[in-house]
């Protein structure tokens, strides 16, 4: 058993140290790249709509638009890798985690990162989708899902506590651009103007990203207690929802330039996240 050990203990060193490379590392960076270009479609398209033209502002529709670009095909396969290689950074960090956490802290630090690789993971798989010439819609699929789970009482309770959880992150993305939190997460933040204006592209896109995730989780959560699944939007739809209020065009337009801010952000984070 010592040497099965040793042996073990070898080969998730020689992870740690793959996934700790410079190689590996800026691959992984990558992946907030792909993320900050999938949200600054997605707010271009929202911005389209709040201005009377057309288009869905959701993943789908931004990796739709990206595919139909010079040069798309390549960059989609690119922020695939970039995806890819953050999710499993991320999962190195579950695996690997740091020593001078405490049970509580590491627990929560590992719930995070392991929410976090599935997300990338998601992501990157939607981008190899399309860069193999496949496609989507996020609003079908979510109300053929939806309607499936309301079907049946367990069904109902699991996509309310869904949507009340979407919400709920929701809140917590506002949360964070209004206290800005998020800058505990960056290094060697650029002093001055340039420094000022990465905490303002931070807390006005997280602001903006929150709403965005409130309103679907507020809708998902009112077409289940209603048990309409038509009510069961994706992020398109949710955005769209913005138009029927109250000088809901100003609103839908600025949460567009909100997630555009999001994006920008996020590439900007490529640079100074903390790994």
């Amino acid at each position: 058993m010592g040497d099965i050990g040793r042996q073990a203990r070898k080969v998730a060193d020689g992870a740690e140290d793959a996934t700790d490379s410079k190689p590996f590392l800026l691959a992984a960076r990558a992946g907030y790249v792909a993320a900050g270009i999938l949200h600054i479609l997605i707010g271009v398209i929202a911005f389209r709509v709040a201005s009377g033209g057309s288009g869905s502002a959701d993943q789908s529709g931004a990796m739709a638009s990206l595919a139909g670009s010079p040069g798309g095909g390549i960059l989609l396969w690119v922020c695939f890798l970039g995806c890819s290689a953050l999710a499993l950074f991320l999962l190195s960090e579950v695996l690997f985690t740091p020593r001078r956490l405490s049970g509580k802290e590491k627990a929560t630090f590992r719930l995070k990162n392991g929410g976090k690789a599935v997300i990338y993971a998601a992501i990157g798989l939607a981008f190899l989708q399309y860069a193999m010439g496949g496609s989507s819609d996020s609003d079908s699929a979510t109300q053929s899902t939806s309607a499936a789970l309301m079907a049946n009482p367990a069904g109902t309770a699991l996509l309310l506590a869904v949507g009340v959880g979407i919400l709920a992150i929701g809140g917590y993305f506002v949360y964070r651009g209004i206290t800005k939190k998020f800058e505990e997460n960056l290094t060697g933040k650029p002093s001055g103007s340039a420094g000022r204006a990465v905490t303002m592209l931070g807390s006005v896109g997280y602001v903006a990203k929150g709403i965005a995730l409130g309103v679907l989780g507020l809708l998902l959560a009112i077409a289940t207690v209603r048990n309409n699944p038509e009510e069961s939007t994706g992020l398109d739809g949710a955005l769209k929802s913005l138009q029927e209020q109250p000088f809901g065009v100003w609103i839908l337009g600025a949460v567009a330039l909100g997630l555009i801010a999001y994006g920008i952000f996020m590439i900007v984070r490529s640079r100074y996240q903390r790994m």
